[in-house]
């Protein structure tokens, strides 16, 4: 169950330390030299000692965080591993173009850039993203959410409701929360789509019969620490963040 976490820490170089972090109400954000990560900030699990300092820490222990059970914690793994990966220069290694080519690209969004193979499948979406309900007339759309609005399903309904999928679409959080090994396990039939600012954008996770990354790159890191020190949630990725959608 740890295989997929145990690879993402092996990817931090050794030899980095964390420059800066930000424990925001909806985000936590980690600057290290290759630069800034972005991951959910979660809350709840079990309570753990937490380090003295996150700043000055080096990077790949920080990342290993990402396999505690107190959820603030993984949200500062996550974060830390998202600081190398979701990088221009990682993206670049991963797609062979320019940043800005993949970066403008009309597909960038997830979702839009499905729409087309969708059209009549069956479609779960792990977690509720803004305007996600306009997705019902095109498909059989299943919501589900771990915190349920009007017409989602509870996250336990995924292990009635994933095997009969054709689509996918999994919040980058299960990372955190520890329920990605088995959402892939149960979906493995399905095309799956990794999508949100906590998805750590690398290619080894295509070995693990993901179809797609749709993850964010900061591009303007002062208005980013602001907006989420602001407690800002989707707005701080709307001004300071790019999308970037990678197919295998």
């Amino acid at each position: 169950m740890w295989e997929i976490y145990n690879e993402l820490i092996e990817l931090i170089p050794e030899g980095l330390n964390v420059l800066d972090c930000m424990v925001g109400l909806h985000w936590t954000l980690i600057r290290s030299p290759k630069g800034i990560g972005t991951a959910m900030t979660l809350k709840g699990g079990r309570s753990e000692n937490k380090p003295a300092s996150v700043v000055g820490m080096p990077l790949k222990e920080l990342a290993a965080y990402v396999k505690s059970w107190d959820m603030g914690l993984a949200s500062l793994g996550q974060a830390a591993i998202n600081s190398v990966l979701n990088v221009p220069d990682n993206i670049m290694s991963i797609t062979g173009q320019d940043f800005i080519k993949t970066s403008e690209a009309n597909d960038a969004n997830a979702f839009v850039r499905f729409l087309p193979e969708m059209a009549g499948k069956n479609v779960a979406v792990i977690g509720h993203f803004p305007g996600i309900e306009s997705l019902h007339p095109i498909c059989h759309l299943s919501i589900i959410e771990r915190n349920p609005q009007s017409g989602d399903y509870p996250d336990s309904a995924s292990e009635y409701i994933l095997p009969h999928q054709d689509y996918v679409f999994i919040t980058g959080t299960a990372f955190i929360n520890k329920t990605m090994p088995r959402l892939l396990e149960v979906s493995n039939h399905a095309q799956v789509i990794l999508v949100g600012p906590s998805v750590p954008m690398t290619a080894i996770l295509f070995n693990y019969g993901i179809e797609a990354l749709a993850g964010m790159v900061i591009r303007d890191e002062k208005e980013c620490w602001q907006v989420v020190r602001e407690g800002g949630k989707t707005k701080a990725f709307k001004q300071g963040g790019q999308m970037v959608c990678i197919r295998r």
